[in-house]
């Protein structure tokens, strides 16, 4: 194994040069596991990485790509044994760290996962980060007290990757699920997922008062911006808001009210830097709730590292929805 391919960026001009390369495996970042890849996914970070349309590595070069999913090609650590079946999500890859576009990736012991039983590298990248973050707000949300009697689940970004899987993840843990979307057409998807309603951005009113009618349960919100405000406005007393994402914004302007009167909790989820022991609870639930079967509604695409580049700029256009995945093997 003299070199491997790899989708590669490199700083150009206050810009991202992004680019498919060979390159040696003792070129990658340090770790104790060598991983040979099969499979990744396209997150909204990932899009944002190789387009250069956000500052998401901390240093170039590097492979782009925060999943990954394949088979132990070395191992320092016992834990893990050549051949078997893992996978990364977070963790740094593609930040801090070589990432999963490319054959090979290698990681400290801590962050890989062994594959669940019955399931495969294909369908766990289906569900990837995006369907780990939705799992890690359900698993939050629930360790603070939401249950199905508060109210239904307002999914907002409900077409994306993190929101067609709240939708599915929250329906199977017998939540009546909202779904808010800008994509009139994401209609029949969304209600395939398990939404019982489907409500389009461009209808809604979202009001100017500290407090508004109480509307929902709880929600998974992944824009940030007026849309996490109208919600920190409209959730029920003792309900809680997992904020999963920024697609609208970084701005939250609200007021102390909804926390102090209405014991609403606004919880931050952070799927890249969890402690092991949460990672491994998420996977348990993701387990618990879905069939591999599952994700096949969720996936719409798949490309090779050369359809990255265009995939991701279509999805920072809005132009796709469920999860793009990566082919890597041949």
């Amino acid at each position: 194994m003299d070199s491997f391919k790899a989708l590669r960026c490199h700083a150009a001009d206050k810009t991202v040069d992004a680019r498919i390369e060979q390159m040696p495996v003792d070129e990658l970042s340090e770790g104790s596991v060598l991983i040979r890849a099969a499979w990744s996914g396209i997150n909204f970070k990932d899009a944002l990485a190789v387009t250069g349309a956000g500052k998401i590595m901390r240093s170039m070069p590097m492979n782009a790509g925060i999943d990954v999913a394949g088979t132990v090609e070395t191992s320092e650590d016992p834990r893990f044994r050549p051949g078997e079946p893992v996978l990364v999500t977070g963790c740094g890859l593609g930040e801090a760290r070589d990432g999963g576009f490319a054959e090979f990736t290698r990681v400290p012991a801590d962050s890989v996962v062994p594959i669940p039983d019955g399931w495969d590298a294909r369908q766990v990248m289906a569900i990837g980060t995006a369907g780990f973050t939705a799992a890690m707000a359900l698993v939050r949300m629930e360790q603070n007290g939401q249950h199905p009697d508060l109210g239904p689940i307002l999914v907002n970004g409900a077409s994306g990757g993190v929101g067609s899987y709240a939708i599915r993840l929250f329906h199977r843990a017998g939540y009546q699920v909202t779904a808010l979307t800008g994509k009139a057409n994401a209609a029949d998807y969304l209600r395939g997922l398990g939404a019982s309603d489907v409500l389009l951005t461009a209808d809604q009113d979202l009001g100017k008062r500290p407090l508004e009618r109480a509307l929902w349960g709880g929600a998974v919100d992944s824009l940030g911006g007026e849309q996490l405000t109208w919600l920190t406005r409209t959730v029920q007393p003792w309900g809680n808001i997992g904020a999963v994402g920024l697609a609208a914004g970084i701005e939250l302007n609200t007021t102390v009210m909804p926390f102090i009167l209405r014991g609403v909790s606004l919880l931050g989820i952070n799927s890249v830097e969890c402690a092991r022991d949460l990672r491994l609870a998420v996977w348990r639930r993701v387990e618990e709730l879905l069939e591999p079967a599952d994700v096949e509604s969720v996936v719409t695409d798949e490309v090779g590292l050369d359809g990255v580049l265009p995939a991701a700029q279509e999805l920072l256009e809005r132009k796709r929805r469920g999860r793009t995945l990566v082919r890597i093997a041949s």
